[in-house]
């Protein structure tokens, strides 16, 4: 029997889907916005605690694997889990494809910057890599997890402890001329992107010890733990690098690490932006590979999803994947292709608020049936309503233009749902 993930691989299964590039390179997004950004964090981060109540009552009621799809067909039906389940796989290894490209970006320090057959060359060999790793084993898989966000975690604590002594309280001061409301408006949506994974345990509930304990806890305390890395990180860069030097910072880790410590952390900083990129991928990998099976055991994909190895582990599902994201890596060598690309991924954090929004109405929708009975029910439809104006508030203010290329990925599954559905009605007639 398959060895399956103990709570430590869940945590960092949470925290490693979360923390990737972004957290390096949003303080000098953020930097134009002053002080007003760390609200921004507050708010997103309440906005993803929600998310992770909604998520983790879900999967102490509902055990098995597969995450935000199963949770739509318990309340919605079948047609809508497919094209939950389909999307949501299309969008974890997509997404993936800037993480690879962001991981060598950051390499470039310790080897200089490659050439584009190099470059290439190097993705590929990145995501077979993790991908073996996930091929082997989901367990060895969670222990890879649990030391990649041990080492990317390390100094993300102790940076924010350092910078307690370097702190200029004049850099917080508000920016002039910086509308309160839509500033507020740009900080939660930014900062949001840190947080897209708060669902990724549930994802693999089907491998997990006593997930109806192990998933709740995991994502309660994984998220907490991120969102706290989040804002005193954010807090220590922005108190201790000058304004105008944050806004236009190539490295802004690297100019708070100069100043705290000195020169020559650029490359330290480098080769810990790597490692974040590296677990992330690590962890979206493992998410991809078991959406697509626990929605073939399901019935919701075709059947050769879900075939496993000795070790139990989904390869057809990871190998397609796999095989997936190393078209995508060939096309970025074409640089008009790559610009599309990356508007392409821009588009998953819209496509997980749809996502998210529709299992919090799922769960609200099994409230009011009383089809989950939480010991406060009171408060669960408190938390749940928060969550989906959450996920509202910031769809709202989400171009038509991207709302429109988002069902693209949607409408993307509907030859496969047809195929699946015809297939299935001849087992039926058989």
């Amino acid at each position: 029997m398959a060895k399956k993930l103990n709570f430590k691989s869940v945590v960092a299964l949470v925290i490693g889907s979360q923390i990737g590039s972004g957290i390096f390179l949003l303080p000098t997004s953020l930097a134009p916005l002053g002080p007003i950004s760390l609200l921004g964090w507050l708010i997103s981060g309440t906005g993803a605690l929600l998310l992770a109540l909604v998520f983790s009552k879900l999967s102490m009621h509902i055990s098995i694997g597969g995450g935000p799809h199963t949770y739509i067909e318990k309340a919605f039906g079948r047609k809508p889990a497919f094209f939950t389940a389909w999307t949501y796989w299309l969008i974890s290894w997509a997404s993936s494809v800037a993480v690879i490209v962001a991981a060598i970006g950051y390499l470039s320090p310790l080897i200089g910057i490659p050439g584009p057959l190099l470059t290439l060359i190097l993705e590929l060999s990145i995501v077979t890599i993790i991908t073996g790793i996930n091929i082997k084993s989901a367990s060895l898989a969670g222990s890879f997890e649990i030391f990649l966000t041990f080492l990317k975690c390390a100094p993300l604590i102790l940076i924010p402890i350092a910078g307690f002594f370097f702190l200029e309280a004049k850099y917080f001061e508000p920016v002039q001329g910086v509308p309160l409301v839509s500033s507020l408006n740009t900080a939660s949506l930014l900062t949001f992107w840190g947080f897209i994974g708060v669902e990724t345990a549930t994802t693999a509930a089907g491998i997990i010890e006593n997930p109806t304990k192990t998933i709740p806890r995991a994502v309660l305390l994984g998220t907490i733990i991120v969102a706290a890395i989040y804002f005193f990180n954010s807090f220590a860069v922005m108190g201790v690098v000058p304004p105008e030097v944050l806004e236009t910072s190539q490295a802004p880790y690297v100019d708070a690490a100069k100043i705290m410590f000195g020169g020559g952390w650029n490359q330290v900083i480098a080769f810990i932006a790597f490692l974040s990129c590296i677990g992330t991928l690590n962890a979206w990998i493992l998410t991809s590979g078991q959406i697509a099976s626990e929605a073939s055991k399901e019935g919701i994909f075709p059947s050769f999803f879900s075939k496993t190895n000795r070790s139990g582990t989904p390869y057809i599902s990871l190998l397609i994947a796999l095989i997936c994201t190393q078209i995508l890596l060939f096309l970025t060598l074409t640089p008009n292709i790559l610009e599309q690309l990356n508007k392409v991924i821009d588009l998953s954090v819209s496509i997980f608020l749809f996502i998210y929004l529709a299992c919090s109405l799922a769960f609200l929708k099994m409230l009011i049936k009383k089809q989950i009975i939480p010991q406060n029910p009171k408060r669960y439809y408190i938390i749940t309503l928060l969550a989906c104006v959450f996920c509202l508030w910031i769809l709202a203010f989400t171009s038509l233009k991207t709302l429109f290329f988002c069902s693209f990925f949607v409408l993307s599954g509907i030859p496969v749902y047809l195929w699946q559905k015809k297939k299935t009605l001849q087992k039926q007639i058989a």
